[in-house]
This record gives C-alpha cells, structure tokens and sequence, in this order.
C-alpha cells in the first residue's frame, strides 16, 4: 500500500492492487459457486459501468471453474435513482442489456463499491421491473460503510472503512487503467 500525492491538496492511498482484486474476484466466485451449490437457475447482472467490468470477470471466473458459461446481463439504473429530481445535470442514460428471462432465476448483483446503498435499491427497482427473480443476491468488490438504507452483501472484496470526507476509487483495465482501488483524502 503507498500514499502518493495528487493534482490539488488530495492524497491517494492505493488500498488493492491489481493482485488483491484478482485474488478477491476469485474468492468470490467461489462463495457465489459454495453457496448457491453450483450454477444451476445462477445469473450475474453488473449495475454499469464498474460493476459491469467485475461481474464480467466473475462469469469468466466461474466458467474457468465451472465449465460452463452462465448469463451476464448489464443494468443502468440512472433512471431508478432517488437523486433524479435533486440532480442540476441531465443524467447519461446508457443501455440495460438483461437477454434472458430473470423469472425464478437467482440473480446475483454485482458493483464495485458499496456505499450508502441507494444504488443497490435502484438496482433491485430496476432488476424487478424485468421480472421476479427467485432470489437477489449481492457482489461488491469493497463495502465502505455509511449505509443509509438496510442494504447488505452477500459477497464482498474487502471492507474498507471510511470517513464520509474521503472516497473510493476502482480503477479497471476494461477502464484503460490500471487495476487497483484507492481511497482519496482531502
């Protein structure tokens, strides 16, 4: 872990590299494989744009267990948002690209952080809206605290406790990045 200085007066501290993400993707396929006891009825959905990138590792991660490839689908949940009417800018709409039936199947949400929870809630809006899952379960890479909503992973990379004047960064190389996550201080 390093802290470097930034543009302005803010300090980064890289808190996973690019080895610690991969060791936690893969962790987490096996808890998503342990619990659900395989990948029968099993589908990932990322919520865009980070959790797209993971849960696309994940599948692929599964598959290199597994075998077998399982649907992946895309959520934007920019229009689920409860923030809509309280933003000065018009929100980006990207696309929803959910190409099978989530009736009875046991969807696993996938995103790169998990913060106060309102972007996990837009996202079950907006997964139900597509119809009714048996089960939603939920794949963070890091959990930083500060919920505002009863909002719980089932999956997560690592927790990293933070003060609300800091944030988290996920860097990815579907990105043109580097791999690695980072916290921002004032």
């Amino acid at each position: 872990m390093t802290t470097e200085p930034t543009t302005g007066n803010r300090q980064e501290h890289v808190v996973m590299d690019a080895g610690d993400i991969a060791r936690a993707v893969t962790r987490i396929a096996h808890e998503i494989l342990e619990r659900n006891k395989g990948i029968h009825d099993l589908a990932l959905v990322g919520i865009r744009t980070g959790g797209v990138h993971l849960a696309h590792r994940l599948v692929r991660r599964i598959h290199d267990i597994e075998g077998t490839q399982i649907p992946i689908g895309e959520l934007d949940i920019t229009l689920y948002r409860d923030d809509l009417s309280l933003r000065k800018d018009q929100p980006i709409l990207r696309t929803t690209s959910v190409p099978f039936k989530i009736s009875d199947l046991k969807v696993v949400l996938v995103d790169d952080v998990l913060f106060t929870g309102r972007t996990i809630r837009a996202a079950m809006d907006g997964l139900i809206d597509l119809g009714r899952p048996a089960e939603i379960q939920l794949a963070v890479l890091v959990d930083r605290g500060h919920r505002q909503l009863p909002i719980k992973a089932n999956y997560i990379g690592k927790n990293i406790p933070t003060s609300r004047d800091e944030a988290i960064e996920v860097h990815l190389e579907e990105n043109g990045e580097e791999d690695r996550v980072v916290i921002l201080r004032a």
